[in-house]
């Protein structure tokens, strides 16, 4: 089913004549309602029951604090109809039974009518849903338990557990359990991003599609060439797969249908109806079920930097921390069986933290199971958390629902009390099954593999985003906003006190293998110190006669001990702070004289 949600000031129709044979009878030629909830509804043929829809529309009807609703059946949504007896039924149903919430109209099925509407114009007054309205995809509801678990092995309800020392954690938690991610107020992290012309919105195309600046596409390219090394240097093969995939594929269409909010759909023919990939996933299930595996083979890992897409409901959509266009490095691991599938996870959930703390962000671990999952693996559990060292936030499950038994992520807390999670590992035990991924085993029979999927970073952007955050929240508290060096996009900068002093600068900026700027502008010396500092550049150096002697007496943003250094002293405190980082030049021109501003 798809549905068209306005959120209106009025709707108004008028019945003209008969569009099919079998057209309901007209109770009502004209109608209109005021301050309603449009729900313009195309009844697809797979299509079996009404209850999704209802649920739907209670839904979007609670985020806009509507209590009128017009219910509008329109064709023009779709291409694969349902007979009209099955669509007349099915919107009877959810009349009825949204009649006893809400006040609830609908125009007559089966005619062609004229109508006026007023769109109210804010962000969520405009939705369009795709429904899966099978009784099969109509799982049983599912409580989520929540617990903590210490690192003393104390599996403690949340609502029980004493938080203190643990406010973050605790923010965590209630976000989780019944947080909203729809964005209220603007995260910090929005305002730093423009002033330090990172990235921003681009116009000219789709909501949570971003331009990034020089400066955010340095520290974006740094930041995929870091987890790219780690993710190779564990063995993982990198491969590159289609953005673009058909819906009608037998392998994919099943898995498809359980996320049809996320799709971006485009006609690549006539006949072929595509979408662009919200994940690698599809393009690596495809090449591991063509690939002939043998158990000698295993753990076989697969990683590529892809470019997914997501279509993220408008409201959801806050910034970099939720797009609809990013880039995620995505493994995933063919693993023997159960046991060997807990040593990748180990081996992964060791790398994300490793990944944290190059990004320097301390952030929430949250583990989820099936409870029977836990039950068995308790003591592999408890050594995860033993590793991390606080108290994680527990959610279990008495059933499967999803496709994986086991899921771990890193989370961060942003400025305006929403959380986002960075670094994932889960353990698949359902597609292997349905994209027929198979190995050979010691005798020659074939068999499923488990499957994990990892994020070691989670999504680039979102790493962006979380140092942003972090920031921010630092200069809450009084501290300057720094980048970790390695990602800042000028490491160096010179200020020289005047024009005679700027060859000098060049020839000094380019002995340093970092990214050094001069600031050669005809503005006063504190004015060019205040606009480094607002930069956050790390290392500030002011350039006169003085320093002609080859002493610098640097302006730093990290602690450091030289407090005068020579250029030799220089390069060595520049690459003990590079040491393990990828390195890439300046972004801009070396002198700011020559440097557009971005808007």
């Amino acid at each position: 089913m798809k549905i068209l949600f306005i959120h209106a000031d009025f709707i108004e129709y008028e019945v003209k004549e008969k569009a099919i044979e079998d057209a309901e009878n007209v109770k009502k030629k004209k109608d209109r309602m005021e301050d309603v909830l449009v729900a313009f509804i195309s009844v697809e043929n797979d299509d079996e029951w009404h209850m999704p829809a209802i649920n739907e529309i209670k839904n979007v009807a609670s985020m806009l604090n509507a209590e009128k609703i017009m219910l509008y059946p329109y064709a023009h949504l779709s291409s694969n109809l349902a007979p009209p007896e099955k669509a007349v039924e099915i919107l009877n149903e959810i009349e009825k039974s949204l009649m006893r919430e809400y006040d609830v109209r609908r125009s007559p099925f089966g005619w062609y009518k004229s109508f006026k509407i007023s769109c109210k114009g804010h962000p969520l007054s405009e939705l369009s849903k795709h429904i899966e309205c099978r009784k099969e995809a109509e799982e049983e509801k599912i409580e989520s338990q929540w617990y903590v678990l210490t690192p003393d092995e104390k599996l403690i309800e949340a609502e029980k557990f004493d938080f203190s020392g643990n406010e973050e954690l605790k923010k965590f938690y209630e976000y989780e359990a019944s947080g909203s991610r729809r964005a209220e107020e603007e995260p910090a992290h929005i305002k730093l991003m423009q002033e330090h012309e990172i990235v921003d919105y681009e116009a000219g195309s789709d909501y949570g599609n971003m331009r990034w600046y020089p400066k955010g596409y340095l520290i974006k390219k740094l930041l995929e060439e870091k987890v790219e090394e780690m993710c190779l240097g564990i063995g993982a093969m990198e491969v590159e797969t289609p953005i673009m995939y058909d819906l009608k594929h037998p392998a994919l269409n099943k898995y498809v249908k359980k996320f049809p909010a996320r799709q971006y759909r485009i006609k690549a023919d006539k006949q072929r109806e595509m979408f662009l990939r919200f994940a690698a996933c599809f393009g690596q299930y495809l090449m591991a079920r063509d690939m002939i595996i043998s158990y000698k083979n295993l753990p076989i890992r697969l990683f590529e930097l892809a470019k997914s897409f997501r279509k993220e409901q408008h409201g959801e959509l806050s910034g970099i921390k939720r797009l609809r266009a990013f880039t995620m490095p995505d493994m995933h691991t063919i693993c023997k069986d159960e046991e060997q599938s807990l040593e990748e996870f180990r081996r992964q959930f060791l790398l994300s933290i490793e990944w944290s703390k190059i990004i320097e962000i301390e952030g929430e671990i949250a583990i989820r199971f099936v409870r029977e999952f836990f039950e068995k693996n308790k003591n592999f559990v408890f050594s995860l958390v033993k590793i991390w060292g606080k108290p994680v936030l527990i959610e279990m499950w008495d059933k499967r629902y999803f496709y994986f038994i086991m899921k771990f992520e890193i989370n961060m807390n942003d400025s305006v009390g929403k959380s986002f999670a960075l670094s994932t590992v889960q353990i698949d035990v359902e597609n292997p099954v349905s994209f027929d991924i198979k190995y050979f085993d010691e005798k020659n029979k074939e068999k499923y593999p488990y499957l994990l999927h990892a994020s070691i970073s989670g999504g680039i952007d979102r790493c962006v985003c979380a140092l942003l955050e972090k920031e921010a929240l630092k200069m809450r508290k009084g501290k300057k906003g720094s980048f970790p060096f390695w990602l800042s996009p000028t490491q160096i900068r010179f200020i020289p006190v005047s024009d005679e002093y700027v060859e000098d600068c060049i020839k000094i900026a380019e002995e340093i293998k970092a990214r050094v700027d001069v600031d050669d502008r005809d503005a006063s010396v504190s004015k060019k110190i205040r606009d480094a500092e607002r930069e956050w550049i790390p290392i500030i150096i002011v350039y006169g006669e003085k320093e002609r002697k080859g002493i610098f007496k640097p302006r730093y943003r990290f602690e450091c001990e030289e407090k005068e250094i020579d250029i030799e002293g220089l390069k060595i405190l520049v690459e003990e702070k590079m040491k393990g980082f990828p390195f890439r030049k300046l972004p801009l021109p070396i002198l700011l004289s020559k440097r557009p501003r971005f808007k």
